[in-house]
């Protein structure tokens, strides 16, 4: 069972990151943004059970719970922490790390080889220089697809309801991507 290390707080203040001492898993990122999205996830089926929880992201040793601003995060932070001291710790890495453990979350199968060279370019250069930030506040994104020189991007975690998010940090990613193609341009969706 992990045990709370930390509690961090995120840019979005409706949002808070839990650094455990454990790994919950390995390489694994979960996202949920309902309960019905939760389904089969005991962990995050239990987090939405408390009221106010509207999505919930955990990778490795840390869980970002985000809430609708209706609860006093002293509170809602207790009630939290034993579904989460509940959890099970990760023993090994999983085969479904090696399956779904993707930054593209689509079939890259229809795109032209130069753009599928664009996107793995585009995914090292986030991997770098990006999502290491968002994962220190408690998110990340994925890439959803690129067509018709439109980066489509999905932020998860704090990151997915965080007014920064959705303007300066959107901006910053279409300046680096751009450093890739200049006529690319870069959504949030």
């Amino acid at each position: 069972m992990p045990k709370i290390a930390d509690l961090e707080v995120t840019p979005n203040p409706n949002a808070r990151k839990f650094v455990l001492k454990e790994p919950i898993t390995y390489g694994v990122a979960k996202s949920y943004e309902s309960v019905e999205e939760a389904a089969g996830d005991d962990l995050a089926t239990q987090l939405f059970e408390v009221d106010s929880v509207v999505s919930i992201f955990y990778v490795d040793n840390w869980i970002t719970v985000t809430q609708d601003g209706s609860a006093d995060w002293k509170d809602l932070m207790r009630t939290l922490a034993e579904p989460i001291r509940s959890a099970p710790a990760a023993t090994q890495v999983s085969e479904e790390a090696s399956q779904t453990a993707s930054w593209l979350q689509t079939d890259d199968s229809t795109l032209s080889e130069t753009d599928r060279a664009k996107l793995l370019q585009i995914n090292e250069l986030l991997d770098d220089r990006v999502r290491p930030y968002l994962q220190s506040d408690g998110g990340d994104l994925y890439v959803v697809g690129l067509e018709d020189n439109v980066l489509s991007v999905h932020y998860q975690g704090a990151c997915g309801s965080c007014p920064s998010s959705l303007s300066g940090t959107l901006a910053g990613i279409t300046g680096l991507v751009r450093e890739i193609d200049p006529n690319i341009d870069v959504i949030a969706v």
